[in-house]
């Protein structure tokens, strides 16, 4: 098999998915182009030659509704015969279009692709594309009778599940902004952020974080979604899932460069890292974010390693409780489990996140001189991708 290598990866900062935030003033698909013209840029690759940009988005309504990574790639000023695509696997879109990259070089079909993705929460709000339309038909909810559940809500259930408390969910989230305030200061992010500039001003340093929050703060933040529904369906919920201890609405874009082996050398590239292994699974679509611990067991077989060989690992912060409930799962060093922050600190650009990760990911990897490194992520509808990478020297 062709073997996948990752050559460099970039991100934006993150802005507050908000109006006012230090991005809403960005179309998205000019804050894709800033994270699309740095991979080139920094890489020094012709972008001619580039097979195929793959992109992740989810909300493709509005300022998204177009190929956003099309129009993204020309709003670059980059060559019109290069093609491109979007993906949407919910919040692990960006990470499956790095998949689909890497498994197009392995077959043969790519020597050089970009994956990339993109949200902008600000300008383009979740759930825009519904407007009171139901997005499920009547054999789905003849299936499943009872209905599905917000995200909170299944946040709850994984909360209950796993027995995390509300005290654990916000412990876990005042570490989230101290590990990411830390490493922001320490210049972790300087190799994978980009600036983009806001009327002739770079934006440098993610806006998201916030290095003052604490416990005291965080206890008196009320449940955000419970409801008199919620509370007859799940008698037994003890309501402890609040926008602190959640990830934060972001605007962002992230992109990665892959070449396969061939193509690296004829260019005289040094690859970062090459993949180990990937996989995407789905499990229940009412509890919805519990896939990740399944996917990661899948991937760790794939790889033929144990979880004892991951020197680092990346867990998106959806909620507090979902990387809680898999450091139960799995039983490792929570040292190793996002030391530079997560979503709840640095924010879930949904479609941009899994690209934000793997560029926080090989980083952190360079930095501590570690072999192997593993994302997983939850996404909507009960489904989770995981990755492993290997760094090469």
């Amino acid at each position: 098999m062709i073997s996948p290598l990752v050559i460099d990866a970039v991100r934006t900062p993150l802005g507050r998915g908000k109006a006012g935030g230090a991005l809403s003033e960005v179309h998205p698909t000019d804050l894709l182009s800033t994270a699309l013209a740095a991979i080139v840029e920094r890489s020094g690759i012709d972008p001619g030659a580039v097979d195929d940009v793959i992109v992740g988005c989810v909300s493709q309504v509005a300022e998204q509704a177009g190929a956003v990574g099309r129009i993204a790639w020309l709003s670059a000023g980059f060559p019109e015969q290069v093609p491109s695509t979007t993906v949407d696997r919910r919040c692990g879109s960006s990470q499956q279009a790095i998949h689909f990259a890497a498994q197009g070089i392995a077959s043969g079909a790519y020597d050089i692709v970009i994956a990339a993705g993109v949200e902008s929460m600000s300008r383009v709000p979740m759930f825009t594309a519904r407007l009171d339309k139901d997005p499920y038909g009547p054999r789905f909810h003849a299936r499943y009778k009872e209905g599905l559940i917000p995200q909170g809500i299944a946040a709850e259930l994984v909360a209950a599940r796993w027995k995390i408390t509300r005290e654990d969910m916000d412990a876990f989230s005042v570490q989230s902004h101290l590990r990411a305030a830390r490493a922001c200061e320490l210049g972790y992010f300087g190799n994978e952020i980009v600036p983009v500039d806001i009327a002739g001003k770079p934006l440098e340093r993610d806006e998201t974080i916030r290095p003052s929050t604490s416990l005291d703060r965080l206890s008196k933040l009320e449940p955000s979604f419970i409801d008199a529904g919620a509370e007859r369906r799940f008698p037994d919920i003890r309501w402890s899932v609040t926008a602190g201890n959640s990830s934060q609405l972001a605007d962002g874009a992230a992109a990665m460069l892959l070449m396969s082996e061939s193509a690296a050398a004829r260019l005289g590239m040094k690859p970062r890292a090459r993949f180990v292994a990937f996989d995407v699974v789905g499990d229940d679509p009412i509890q919805m974010l519990t896939a990740p611990m399944p996917s990661t067991h899948r991937a760790l077989r794939k790889a033929g390693l144990s979880v004892g060989q991951i020197d680092l690992f990346e867990v998106n912060e959806a909620f507090a409780s979902v990387p809680l409930a898999w450091l139960k799962e799995f039983h490792v060093d929570p040292d190793r489990v996002n030391p530079s922050g997560g979503a709840v600190a640095l924010g879930h650009p949904l479609g941009a996140s899994g690209g934000r990760i793997m560029a926080t990911l090989l980083n952190g990897l360079e930095r501590v001189s570690g072999r192997y490194g593993l994302q997983t992520m939850c996404e909507a509808g009960g489904l989770a991708n995981t990755t492993i990478i290997e760094r090469l020297s």
